[in-house]
């Protein structure tokens, strides 16, 4: 497979770009792709058989049982450094290494119904509180020492809203190249 193929199949949506602009349009609409995250995931997944959650989306990437728990340990960890920067002053997070997190056994290999009511309860949670920030709100910042920056809430939410339709579009151009209905 050319190097070109790995990349589409890699970044169905494209990579994330910080948007150059944010206004209270832009905020919202990111806020409304975070609150229904989870039932777009939920609706693509729930009839999935064992052998199609196994298949992984790309050439030695995850599975879609990985990716539906990958986005219940990262989301998680979004939540937490939300609350975090709206009760510290910029706080240092703390990483996680995601690719070794997906190899553990729950990632691998438990049913994917407990991430998916995880994530309907946290999702419901993340539009919640961004839903409720104000503009200076938005305007707090994290340190992500992997990254050695600054990350402010504004982006944070531009970056989610992307991850999940990023990871959802994993599964869904994986049914499309496999038919599945």
């Amino acid at each position: 497979m050319e190097a070109l193929d790995l990349e589409k199949l890699r970044f169905p949506i494209g990579a994330f770009i910080a948007p150059t602009v944010y206004d209270a349009s832009v905020i919202a609409e990111q806020i409304k792709v975070i609150g229904s995250f989870a039932n777009r995931l939920k609706n693509e997944v729930a009839h999935l058989s064992d052998f199609q959650l196994d298949t992984p989306y790309r050439p030695r990437g995850w599975t879609i049982r990985q990716v539906v728990h990958h986005c219940a340990d990262s989301h998680m960890n979004c939540l937490i450094r939300i609350k975090l920067t709206l009760t510290e002053d910029l706080p240092t997070i703390k990483p996680y290494n995601e690719g070794l997190w997906s190899e553990l056994e729950d990632n691998r290999t438990m049913a994917i119904a407990s991430s998916l009511q995880l994530l309907e309860g946290l999702h419901f949670r993340l539009h919640a509180i961004l839903s409720n920030l104000s503009a200076s709100d938005f305007e707090r910042r994290y340190v992500h020492p992997q990254y050695g920056k600054e990350f402010p809430l504004y982006e944070v939410a531009a970056l989610y809203a992307w991850h999940g339709n990023h990871h959802l579009a994993h599964i869904t151009e994986l049914k499309k190249r496999n038919q599945w209905a």
